[in-house]
């Protein structure tokens, strides 16, 4: 159980709250059974405060406990928190919705309305390059949104979450504009790796842990997942969370598949147009939707009415000083094992079935099935719902799986047992890859839905592997669960950045059939036989529970 700190210090008594692990054994005096969580903070906090949290929650069973300030985001009504979280969400879809929103751009086939008789060149025809050089300017910010969180978490910490979001979308809307209007390849590519980079701050990946009932609680990596341990209870997080990571997840299929109907009937620098529009809404719904969820009742002034310090302080909120070791230490997480082996096998995995599947649609299927880009679009379909099931599959097999363990010993399960889940992950991943390219290669000119249900199988899969050992690396070290996920991202989104650069010279040299052979060959090289390493040693290499 947490205590939120506020102002009034004589509302709380004196004798010290237990924790919530604690709880199930205190025993009541007068009846002798172990008490409710209720009773204990009941116990334990002034009739005045008490008095409060019945007036604004209606029950004393809150964890954390918040304080008696409205600025608190967790006195907030419900609609405040959810409009919060949503923009939120929101924000952090549009980071990966971003970066993948140009694929039906690349090559666009020549479009001749009947009356008007327009042609929209595609990005490789107006810039002279092929279509795998267009594809950079998706694996750069790619690349950008796995390094950029190292820069904002510290400075959310510091001044808050509220003016680092305004910021980033102000800032945002500048590059998208500034995508639109250039007019050489050098200059989209700087417009695209800021706008990466000012997008990032609710992008980056959140990690999971498991309370002693085996349900899922999250931690904080970056500033969307903090917003979501800020303003919500332990009991309701695990919810919030998954529709947060679920945003960030297929914010990567559903860029193409909406904006393909915008290049089709546009023509694609429109798609830059149109999350300039997008990320100046969302500006405008921030102003008045997201107040400030970082909260430090000790620095308030609770004479300073609540509104005000939630949407007009832009100060610094946090005194501790800044140290450069904030910006890279959760880079030190490479000398863990049970930490760097996990976040290389989830990045070969989420290289071949997500980068693969996604950024080399174009060459492999636009021009094979001669699509147009609203057909091109169309594709994205399959990974939306994989993606989505294997979210389902992934997080609630898990706790099932913890929890039926734990009543089986009685005890809690050793985080390797949970690693018995990502052999799933892996093999819905080797197949989805091997259904995508050897279907691909034998559809021959005609479009066939066999390769779209294996990008369907292969995102599922990804997803299975994403919730497995992200919750393994964090369950080892809980206490470096913020450094584990920003490292964990990092070595995800560089990797993935580096597959455009080898997938087409492997579809060359190899064959776009055979290639499933070395993706298969590379997902067991480097995530079966490592996690299988790391299954039988594990306990060895992590701190002792």
């Amino acid at each position: 159980m947490e205590l939120r700190p506020h102002r009034a210090d004589d509302d709380i008594l004196e004798t010290p709250v237990p924790a919530k692990a604690d709880i199930n054994l205190v025993e009541s005096i007068e009846t002798g059974i172990p008490s409710k969580h209720a009773d204990i903070v009941a116990s334990r906090l002034s009739r005045s405060h008490r008095d409060f949290l019945m007036e604004h929650h209606g029950t004393l069973d809150l964890d954390p406990i918040p304080s008696m300030d409205l600025a608190d985001p967790y006195n907030w009504p419900a609609w405040k928190k959810m409009a919060n979280l949503i923009l939120v969400a929101f924000h952090a879809c549009m980071g990966t919705f971003a970066a993948s929103g140009i694929i039906p751009g690349y090559s666009i086939r020549p479009m001749k309305v009947q009356l008007l008789m327009r042609h929209f060149n595609s990005i490789a025809e107006d810039f002279g390059v092929s279509i795998n050089k267009a594809s950079y300017l998706t694996s750069l910010q790619i690349a950008i949104l796995g390094g950029a969180p190292l820069f904002w978490k510290p400075l959310s910490q510091r001044y808050g979450r509220r003016p680092i979001f305004l910021l980033s979308l102000m800032c945002s809307c500048v590059c998208n504009i500034g995508c639109a209007k250039s007019t050489n390849y050098a200059s989209v590519a700087a417009c695209r790796a800021l706008q990466a980079f000012f997008i990032s701050p609710a992008s980056g990946k959140s990690c999971v842990d498991a309370d002693e009932e085996g349900s899922r609680l999250t931690t904080v990596t970056a500033i969307g997942s903090a917003i979501v341990m800020e303003t919500t209870f332990k009991k309701d997080r695990a919810k919030y969370m998954g529709i947060w990571t679920l945003m960030v997840t297929v914010g990567i299929p559903c860029g193409p598949f909406i904006f393909g109907f915008v290049a089709h009937r546009a023509g694609y620098v429109w798609i830059y147009w149109v999350l300039a529009m997008i990320n100046g809404g969302q500006f405008i719904l921030y102003l008045f939707f997201g107040p400030e969820t970082r909260y430090i009742g000790g620095d308030e002034n609770p004479k300073e009415p609540a509104w005000k310090r939630e949407y007009l302080s832009l100060r610094r909120i946090d005194l501790t000083p800044f140290m450069w070791y904030e910006f890279v230490k959760p880079l030190t997480m490479v000398m863990q094992p049970c930490i760097a082996i996990p976040a290389a096998a989830y990045a070969m995995v989420f290289c071949l079935s997500n980068v693969l599947a996604t950024v080399e649609v174009p060459t492999l299927l636009e021009r094979r099935w001669g699509l147009n880009p609203e057909q091109l679009g169309l594709q994205f379909l399959g990974p939306i719902i994989g993606s989505v099931l294997g979210e389902q599959l992934g997080g609630r097999m898990s706790d099932l799986w913890m929890r039926q363990r734990e009543r089986k010993t009685r005890k809690r399960p050793e985080p390797e047992y949970r690693l018995w889940l990502s052999y799933i992950g892996y093999f819905l991943s080797i197949v989805g890859l091997i259904v995508f390219l050897v279907c691909t290669q034998l559809s021959g000119n005609r479009w066939e839905v066999a390769p779209i249900i294996g990008i369907a199988i292969g995102a599922a899969g990804n997803q299975v592997v994403t919730t497995v050992l992200i919750t393994f690396a964090v369950d080892c070290y809980p206490e470096e669960a913020g450094s584990v996920g920003v490292f964990i991202t990092f070595v995800r989104q560089i990797w993935g950045f580096l597959g455009p650069f080898w997938f087409p010279a492997m579809f060359e040299n190899v064959g776009v059939a055979a290639s499933a052979g070395v993706g298969c060959a590379l997902i067991v090289g480097a995530s079966v036989v490592p996690t299988i390493i790391v299954h039988w040693q594990g306990k060895k290499w992590r701190p002792s529970q």
